[in-house]
Order: C-alpha cells, then structure tokens, then sequence
C-alpha cells in the first residue's frame, strides 16, 4: 500500500512528523507532499494568481509553496502521477477540526481533493487545552491511538466521494476511552471575536479569534465525543446538495 501524506501546519510541523511514523507502521511505502509552510485555515482554496515551486527534501519527500490542496494536487497530478496512492492522510492537525470547522480546514480539504480523485482520504487533528501551554501541543494521544484507529478504515466500505475526519481528544493516550464513530456536531457562531487595534502609523487593523463554546453539544456529534475523552470518526461526503429542500424549492418556482 502506497500512502501520500500532506497537512495543513507545513513541511516542518511536528503534527506530520508524528503522522509519517503512524503511516510507517501500516506501509513502509510513504510520501509526503505537504505545503512548505503554515495553511491553517485555508479551506479548499488553491493557487491560481502565481507559479507554485516545489522543493524535493529527499526521496519521497516534498515541500509545496502553496496550499493543502495545492499540495494534493501537485502530487496526484505530477510527483506521483505514475504511482498513485492507494491512501492519503493529512494531519496530524496541531487542533480540533470539529463541527463547522471542517469548512474552514486546510488539514480536511487535503483529505477532500484526494476523495475528489477517487482515493481512500483521511484527516486526522489533535485536540489541545492552551491553558499555560502556549503554542505546544501534546500529541500523545494521536502517536499511542493513530495506528489502532486507521487500520479498520484502510479497508472498511466507503461511498464514493467520502472521507473521514479524525479527532483524538485533549487527554493523555491512556486517558482516551475509545473510539465513537459519530456525526458532524455544530457550534454556535457567536463564539467569532474580532479584535481590532492601531497601529503606529494610525491604521486600524483586526484580529480574527474564535473564543470557547459553552453550550452543551449534541448527542452523538464529535463535539460530545472528544469532550468525553473519546476519538471522533466521522464520514463526511462531498455532495452538499440538502435533498429535503429539492421539493420545498421546486414548489416555490411553481
């Protein structure tokens, strides 16, 4: 089995370095082909105003000045064109890609363009407390439950066009209870702060931060699933078509 893995944190990031040795213990067939530099939150855009460089880093090893899906692309498209792989994983996201985060995610659109080419895609994150931890982040849980977790989905049926988004809680790996196989939870929108200032020249200028959720989460949705200290699995597919309202909206042009 041949396995691609990109992220959306960059080439350095320790989040993909944990992810390779997780990957190594499924193939010994792995390549990376991720941006050269941080994409969080950069959904599943990709670059059409300038030329995109690549830069080999050693055999099977890529670093892509561009975005997640810049970076799929590349490989599907050019590095890899004549020996795809057989799965990709993007992670191991340094943070939750839970709820409505998945539209945001440059970590989950990696794993969509790969299931737009027709390929076994997973997304994986690690949760963590920023309580007097700064930008450092534990991934313990995801290194100790990472193999246990993927093996089952190498092989599990999956519809056409779907993938799945991982999520290992913010405990430590024996803390973890299990893994919950759940749906997409949702998160109220207010939890969006701007905070703006000036700077010394006198322009204004603002800062996009997402403060914490307080409501209680849905029954069977990731957010209830990692905050109970499981792993959240959760398919996702790519066709947003709200099949309830086709009927709805056909009588309203009638």
């Amino acid at each position: 089995m041949r396995i691609l893995l990109t992220n959306d944190d960059g080439y350095h990031a320790p989040g993909l370095k944990v992810l390779e040795t997780i990957a190594r213990t499924l193939s010994d067939d792995v390549w990376i082909v991720a941006p050269a530099e941080e994409q969080s939150g950069a959904g599943h855009s990709l670059t059409l105003s300038r030329p995109i460089r690549v830069r080999k880093h050693g055999e099977k090893r890529y670093a892509v000045a561009g975005t997640p899906t810049d970076a799929v692309m590349m490989a599907l498209a050019k590095i890899m064109k004549d020996c795809p792989p057989d799965l990709i994983l993007s992670g191991v996201n340094r943070g939750a890609n839970l709820a409505e985060d998945v539209t945001y995610s440059g970590t989950v659109s990696a794993a969509m363009e790969g299931a737009l080419g027709g390929i076994r895609s997973i997304a994986l994150s690690q949760i963590y407390s920023r309580e007097g931890m700064g930008d450092s982040v534990p991934f313990e849980a995801a290194a100790a439950w990472g193999e246990r977790v993927l093996r089952p989905l190498v092989d599990a049926p999956l519809a056409p066009r779907t993938l799945v988004n991982i999520n290992f809680p913010a405990v430590p790996a024996d803390a973890v209870k299990g893994v919950r196989v759940v749906g997409q939870g949702f998160r109220d929108y207010g939890r969006l702060q701007i905070v703006s200032n000036t700077d010394p020249r006198g322009y204004e200028y603002h800062w996009f931060a997402l403060g914490r959720t307080v409501e209680t989460p849905a029954h069977a949705t990731d957010l209830e699933a990692t905050a109970a200290g499981y792993v959240s699995v959760t398919p996702l597919h790519l066709d947003l078509t709200h099949f309830e309202s086709l009927d709805t909206l056909t009588q309203a042009y009638r």
